[in-house]
This record gives structure tokens, sequence and C-alpha cells, in this order.
């Protein structure tokens, strides 16, 4: 049963979003899945596919910017974007032990998918892949993912909602020690006119309870207890979409937003955490530069006009954690045996935000938390 997102409980996000308020929102974004469960193997893994084209028969570049907060992690490609300000293939986020798998995987999907490309040309497999740790809810050392899991996920990618917390790549993750995993929101803002979307996916697997905020209310201290780690040994992978026309210069400057998003809800960037961010634009499609010419031309907005930009994309991060953590459920851990990756319980930070003075929750909202303790409303 699909839970209730952050703004379904009746948090006040700010900003408008896209009409699912997914990175599906940026024109031809696709996401697709792999969910890998099997308690009798100690199994909670998967594969988290992007596509930021959806046309599937040439392999057209996007542009792109690339940023690490702290480099505890891996995410392949980047040399390349950060060198040229581009990439063309897929994006896949998976576990730590699985970016070899994934990375094969992507690589089988592009030369099938792409087939008249690599046979004809001189042509080499550059894929995004990242990571993030699961190895306190699956026995990441089994290598569960496989180059087929990756394929299935990117086979699978559409349009459209996209699914939270538990799937894919987020199925094993925990963020502020709730249980965590894929979260998704978007933005919509004008400049010079013209509107443009920001959409959003992260992989939340970062943070300890005591630092959780939640629009500013501390709600990790609110709901001590049930510490799973002593410090901070997770990581957490941004990607940043949008069909606003910009330079790699300022794609960079907007993966750098990422370090601001996910301190929003209070992370100060652990040493342990590898907080990895991406950002790429679908505009300015054009064919891959080994075709285009001797010129490429480029439209970028200007510089003086970005602070919309660059809020939304901090508004979009810390809806998608908060997203992805308030889709958990209970999960038992496999390491250590024996104690439980709880879901935060919403009915309680729904009454710990009415508490701080946020505004009443709507009729619809309150039906969906029957348990409610709307004794302290504001």
């Amino acid at each position: 049963m699909t839970k209730p997102r952050g703004r379904d409980l009746g948090l006040p996000f700010p900003g408008k979003t896209g009409p699912y308020n997914a990175i599906t929102d940026v024109p031809g974004v696709l996401v697709g899945f792999t969910t890998l469960t099997d308690p009798g193997k100690n199994m909670r893994t998967g594969v988290t596919a992007i596509i930021p084209r959806a046309e599937r028969d040439t392999p057209r570049p996007v542009w792109a910017g690339f940023h690490s907060l702290n480099g505890n992690g891996e995410m392949t490609g980047v040399h390349w974007v950060n060198d040229a300000g581009y990439f063309v293939g897929p994006i896949c986020i998976t576990n730590t032990h699985g970016i070899g798998a994934a990375h094969t995987g992507a690589t089988e999907w592009m030369i099938r998918t792409y087939a008249k490309h690599f046979e004809e040309e001189h042509a080499w497999a550059l894929p995004i892949v990242a990571e993030t740790y699961d190895g306190c809810l699956n026995d990441i050392n089994a290598m569960f993912v496989k180059a087929e899991h990756v394929v299935a996920a990117l086979d699978a990618a559409k349009s459209g909602p996209v699914a939270e917390g538990s799937i894919g790549g987020g199925n094993g993750m925990i963020a502020y020690d709730f249980k965590g995993g894929t979260g998704t929101a978007s933005r919509q803002i004008s400049i010079g006119g013209r509107i443009y979307t920001v959409g959003v996916l992260v992989q939340a697997n970062y943070g300890v309870r005591p630092w959780l905020s939640v629009l500013g209310v501390p709600v990790g201290r609110e709901m001590p207890g049930g510490r799973s780690r002593n410090k901070e040994t997770g990581s957490i992978i941004v990607i940043i979409a949008t069909d606003a026309p910009l330079s790699d210069a300022v794609l960079r400057q907007l993966a750098k937003r990422g370090s601001i998003g996910i301190g929003r809800s209070g992370s100060p960037g652990g040493n342990a955490s590898g907080d990895i961010f991406l950002a790429f634009s679908v505009a300015d499609d054009m064919p891959n530069p080994l075709h285009a010419g001797p010129v490429i031309t480029r439209h970028s907005l200007n510089w003086e006009e970005l602070d919309p930009l660059y809020e939304a994309a901090v508004e979009a991060i810390d809806e998608s954690v908060i997203n992805a953590i308030v889709a958990g459920e209970d999960v038992a851990m496999f390491k250590p045996r024996g104690q439980v990756c709880p879901a935060i319980d919403t009915a309680r930070l729904i009454s710990i935000m009415a508490d701080y003075g946020r505004p009443r929750l709507g009729r619809q909202m309150e039906a969906s938390c029957p348990n409610l303790d709307r004794s302290n409303r504001q």
C-alpha cells in the first residue's frame, strides 16, 4: 500500500510542484526500478534507473555538472562530466558492492539499445553509476545485484508517478535512523516569462536521529531513541534534472546546491557519509558530438537570473529526503541482528509539527492519520 507523501500529511513545503511532484515532471525523464527482497536470504537491495532522454534509438548527450560534498562514496563517469560538461546514457543507483554489476548492466543495455551506434562507431559506454551502503538491512557481501537486474530496471523506466521508500536502490537504506530510501520531488519556476521544471531524485541513507529537522522543527530530538549506528556511516546520492537551458558551469553550481538541500533536514555532512550530487539539463537537444560538426551552439540562462532555480533545487531536495522517510516501514536489521529499523511515526511527526505552530492539517490529511494526537494543535 502506498503511504502518504509529505504534502499528503500536511507538511507545508514551499514552492509549486509539477503534476507528479517527481523528477519525471522534467520532460523526457524516465525512472525504473528493480527491487530485490528475500528475508530468508537477508536480501533487501535493488537498482534505481534514470533515463534522461526518452528516445531509445540514438544516444544523445545531456549537459551536466557534478559536485561532491564528501567523497566517501562512488559515482562513475563524472571525470568526463567534469571535463566535457555532458554525459551519454543512463544513471543507475544501487548499493556499494553493486557498482560493478550495475556498470556492466548499464553498458549492456546501452550496447543493445544503441546497437547501430556501437556497431558502426568506435564507441564506448561511460554510464553514471552511483551507490550508497545498505549493509545494515541487506547482506551486502552476498552481492545480490546482477547485471540483469540493472537491465530490467532500465527496461522498466517510465514517466509518471515515482514510487518512494523501499524501492529499487533505496530498498535497504536508512535515513536519520529511520527507514529511508528513494525520494523525489519537483518545482516549477518562472524565469524571463518562461516556466521551467526542476526535478530531484535522492537515495537517502545518511544522518543520525538527533540531527533530523523537518521544515525547521527538531523532529529527531522530539523522537529520541532508536539509534541504529553510533555515528553517521551512510551516504546520499542526489540527482537534479531540469529543462532549463544551462551551461555546464551553471550545472556545476546547481549540483553544489545539493549540499544545502541535504542540510535542510539537519545533516552537517558527516565524515563517513558520501554526499554526491549530479545535475543535468535536457535542454539544447543535440546529436552526439561525434556528429555535431566543428561548432556547437548552446543556450544558457543568465547567471544573474538563477536564484529561483537554485532555491527550487534546494526545496525539492529537502522534500525528496522527507518523502523517502515518511514512505518507510519497519524493517528487521541484518547487522546488528535482532534490531529493527523503524519507520517514522507519521502521526507523531504531525503532532510535533503542530506543537511547533505549523499550519493545521486539512480533513483529508487528518483522515490519513487517524491516530493523530490533536490535543496540542495550534
